[in-house]
């Protein structure tokens, strides 16, 4: 069974400046694709896309800096990469952002509320919808990755996850009702569920407390942002018969939410 390459393919993506975004962006230039790469920071866009140019010069990379909470803004930036694209192949939903950990839910102010809803849930549908209807939906081809988490699916222990977790769980829904609602085309919704990973993500939820942050990885070895961008990338080779609909990517310490094997490194002389 051969993959599906992914040489020549045009892909926008998300969250594409730091991160998990930042590492499948080199990976997908690795692979051949040209990468539309979407986020709010336009000088670290601009600094990525010249490395890439001059790395992959057979590819071409578009810094696109938008909030994708905006709707009128991603309209206009979707429409500008179709017009230079001429089509989206692959679209990843890579932007996601948590905050205001460790506090519970009461004591999360309302902008911060807002933020992650803005981009958790509202940019996560702007999005697709744009590309849905400015691209893939037209042609009935494509594919759409969403990378959620596992605390969509389990209910973290600790407090100042409730927004977060409600916007994780409302990405697991989204996905599989646009997976059957779009029945009838060849357009896939995939899902990559990534565990805990050591990226400025998980500073951010604690407000940069580098103890709290610590603390969240003692006794393991967590993710890197380069071992989710290669789930990321095996996802989308499969062969287009093929749909690995959903897959989980954690440290083997992290066996739920509420287990961590916090020995692991002792074991392991780590």
């Amino acid at each position: 069974m051969s993959s599906m390459s992914l040489k020549g393919k045009n892909v926008v993506l998300t969250g594409a400046s730091i991160g998990i975004g930042l590492s499948i962006a080199h990976k997908l230039a690795k692979e051949g694709a040209s990468v539309a790469l979407l986020s709010r920071s336009e000088d670290k866009l601009n600094a990525l896309a010249k490395e890439l140019s001059a790395t992959y010069p057979d590819a071409r990379f578009i810094p696109c800096a938008v909030n994708i909470s905006n709707y009128e803004a991603v309209e206009s930036t979707i429409t500008s990469v179709v017009e230079k694209f001429g089509s989206i192949d692959v679209f990843i939903n890579n932007a996601g952002l948590a905050t205001g950990a460790p506090a519970p839910f009461h004591a999360l102010t309302i902008p911060q509320i807002d933020t992650m809803n803005g981009t958790n849930v509202s940019g996560l549908m702007y999005t697709t919808h744009a590309v849905l209807n400015k691209s893939m939906h037209a042609r009935q081809q494509g594919t759409i990755l969403n990378i959620t988490s596992v605390t969509g699916l389990e209910v973290p222990p600790f407090p100042g996850e409730a927004v977060y977790h409600a916007n994780k769980a409302l990405q697991e829904a989204f996905t599989n009702a646009l997976r059957n609602e779009l029945s009838g085309t060849d357009i896939r919704v995939l899902a990559l569920r990534p565990g805990c990973v050591a990226t400025n993500f998980h500073a951010q939820r604690v407000g940069y407390d580098m103890g709290k942050y610590e603390e969240f990885f003692e006794g393991y070895q967590p993710l890197t942002p380069d071992e989710v961008a290669d789930a990321a990338i095996y996802l989308l080779q499969q062969p287009p018969h093929l749909s690995a609909k959903a897959l989980d990517l954690v440290p083997t310490p992290q066996r739920s939410l509420t287990v961590f094997d916090r020995k692991w490194n002792e074991r392991h002389d780590q």
